[in-house]
């Protein structure tokens, strides 16, 4: 449960790289204290940087140096990749199409999704279907953006092992039926400099995007240097900032950890607020269980927690669809 941070804590992850195939990483007292401030970071705040993370920093850079160059486009360009129900919720959406409880965001974005072949989880994946719409322009877009995927798949998985061992089980307990096909979604994201949007002087809403907790596993946060945008609710509801840190990564537990967890790990809200006079790009990658698989509390988290399940079983597909649906306007 989220208690009354006042920061967010920076764990330097590189001795959990470096055995997270050991099958005797849990006795390495390397990997025990980082196990121990997860575990820690996960209770109090849900939120936490990584360091140490082995992605190269010239393409976490080059990644939202592209996106910026997208987002620089004429709008009509970037209209040719424009998100629709039919493209499977993939694609451009213009400022305001994002909905939070409701409220028009403050942004532009690209939503991409791990792509879901027609008929592979029949009527469970059928919203989702389709491929990723990825734009012509700048070049290169969708190779770079594919490399960027796939490491920050295999390093949120790595970061996931040592959350299993945190929460007392066993390195692979997110893997196999629970996440050894582990969908992703990859939201590139723009917020305008405060007080323009479209063009528009002093835009109705202010909020870039409104408070909210993620659907999935782990968030990675890749955002603009210099801009402090991000900010994190702590239990007594004040908003903690999550400012950039070169070299980091900002990470987040979403709504399948919480429920695996039984509720030791919170999944916390969050918005971002860009009063700045800079537009700003963020590059969230989110990792999260098999489409298919039904998340329900792990047996040592309930015996952990006081041996009452505090959660019923949830098909992380049926929970992704039913936010995606209400979340747009298409």
């Amino acid at each position: 449960m989220a208690t009354d941070f006042k920061s967010i804590p920076i764990i330097d992850i590189a001795p959990l790289l470096a055995k997270w195939d050991d099958p005797k990483m849990a006795q390495d007292p390397c990997v025990s204290e980082i196990v121990k401030q997860l575990d820690q970071a996960c209770r109090e705040a849900g939120f936490f940087y990584v360091k140490g993370h082995g992605i190269p920093e010239t393409l976490v850079k080059e990644v939202r140096n592209i996106t910026h160059k997208f987002f620089d486009l004429p709008y009509e360009e970037k209209l040719k990749i424009k998100m629709t129900a039919a493209a499977g919720y993939r694609g451009y959406q213009r400022i305001g199409e994002n909905i939070t409880k409701g409220v028009p965001d403050m942004h532009e974005a690209i939503d991409c999704y791990k792509e879901l072949k027609q008929g592979m989880y029949g009527a469970l994946g059928k919203p989702m279907e389709g491929c990723n719409q990825w734009p012509d322009s700048p070049q290169n877009f969708k190779e770079l953006m594919e490399e960027y995927i796939s490491l920050c798949t295999e390093l949120s998985r790595k970061i996931m092992r040592g959350i299993a061992l945190a929460l007392g089980g066993l390195p692979g307990e997110f893997e196999g039926e629970r996440g050894g096909d582990a969908f992703w979604v990859l939201r590139l994201i723009g917020y305008p400099e405060a007080s323009t949007a479209n063009g528009k002087c002093t835009p109705e809403n202010d909020i870039g995007c409104g408070a909210h907790t993620d659907y999935g596993l782990l968030t990675l946060v890749n955002q603009d240097e210099d801009i402090i945008a991000l900010q994190v609710r702590n239990q007594s509801g004040e908003w903690i900032s999550a400012p950039p840190i070169p070299g980091t990564f900002v990470c987040n537990i979403g709504d399948m950890l919480k429920i695996l967890s039984n509720g030791l790990y919170e999944s916390t809200l969050h918005r971002v607020i860009n009063n700045s006079p800079t537009y700003r790009v963020c590059v969230a990658f989110f990792y999260e269980p098999n489409y298919d698989a039904a998340m329900e509390p792990l047996e040592v988290c309930v015996r952990r927690s006081g041996g009452t399940r505090k959660f019923e079983k949830a098909v992380y597909g049926e929970h992704l669809v039913s936010k995606v649906q209400t979340n747009f306007v298409v």
